[in-house]
C-alpha cells in the first residue's frame, strides 16, 4: 500500500522508528501530494452529450408483406368456394320472357339450386329449369303443377288435379287465360308444368309433360333487381 511511503527515513529524538506511536513525524507536502493522488482514483470525465449524440432507435419492421399474404390468402380462399358453389350448387341465371310473371320478371336474375333434386324429390309448386325438349339447347322455367301419375285436366283456364281444382294465388285474375285442356295422367318421372302468366306461356299445354331428366335445378333466390331480392315462391 501507498501508505509506505510516509516514513522520511529519520530517527526520532528517543531512538524510535517512525512506526511507532507517541511520536512527532515531519509532515512532507510532496509525499502528501503523492498519497493523495494515488488513493483516490481518477474520475471519468463526462462525454459531451452534443460531441456524441444518441443514436434513435432503429424503425419497427414493416407488416406489409405478412398482411398481403393473409389477404391473398383469404381471397383465393373466397373464390374456391364461390366456384365450388357456383359449379356444384347454384347457378345465376337471366329470366327471358314474361311468362313467369308477377312472380318473376322480364330480365330478372335469379340463383338456381342444381343440387336439391338430389336430397329431395320435386314437388308441386317449385319452380323449375329445365331444358326445352323440343329444342335442348334452350331452357325454360316454369311451374310444377303436376306429379307423376296425377290426373291433370283444365277447364276454362281453371286447373283440376286428380279432380280437384288447384288454388293459385300465385296467378292473378289479370294474368290468367281461358284456355281448356283434356284431362291427361302424368306419365313416371315426368311433370307437368305451366307458367304463371297464363296467356302469355309456353307450357306443358303445348309440348306435354317434361321428363326429369331435362330438369337440372330450383329457383330458389333472386338478386336482381334490387326491390325483388328474396327468396323465390
Amino acid at each position: 500500500m501507498i501508505v509506505t511511503e510516509l516514513g522520511s527515513g529519520r530517527s526520532s529524538p528517543n531512538g524510535t522508528d517512525a512506526s511507532q506511536g507517541n511520536r512527532e513525524s515531519s509532515f512532507n507536502p510532496d509525499s502528501m501530494a503523492r498519497i493523495i493522488k494515488g488513493s483516490m482514483p481518477e474520475q471519468t470525465r463526462p462525454a459531451d452529450s452534443r460531441l456524441r449524440p444518441e443514436k434513435s432507435p432503429p424503425p419497427a419492421p414493416t407488416r406489409t408483406l405478412p398482411v398481403l399474404s393473409v389477404w391473398l390468402r383469404d381471397l383465393m380462399i373466397s373464390l374456391a368456394i364461390s366456384a365450388f358453389i357456383i359449379v356444384f350448387l347454384y347457378q345465376p341465371v337471366k329470366v327471358e320472357g314474361t311468362s313467369m310473371m308477377p312472380s318473376l320478371d322480364d330480365q330478372e336474375r335469379i340463383f338456381v339450386n342444381k343440387y336439391v333434386y338430389r336430397l329431395e324429390p320435386i314437388q308441386r309448386g317449385d319452380i323449375v329449369v329445365f331444358r326445352y325438349p323440343r329444342d335442348t339447347s334452350k331452357s325454360f322455367i316454369k311451374r310444377v303443377i303436376g306429379l307423376a301419375g296425377d290426373r291433370i285436366r283444365i277447364e276454362s283456364g281453371e286447373v283440376f288435379v286428380n279432380g280437384e281444382a288447384l288454388e293459385e294465388d300465385y296467378v292473378p285474375a289479370a294474368y290468367a287465360d281461358q284456355r281448356s285442356y283434356s284431362e291427361i295422367v302424368v306419365p313416371l318421372n315426368s311433370y307437368f308444368v305451366l307458367g304463371d302468366h297464363r296467356t302469355m306461356s309456353n307450357d306443358s299445354r303445348d309440348f306435354g309433360p317434361v321428363s326429369i331428366g331435362y330438369i337440372y335445378g330450383k329457383a330458389v333466390f333472386g338478386y336482381w333487381p334490387m326491390d325483388k331480392m328474396g327468396r323465390v315462391r
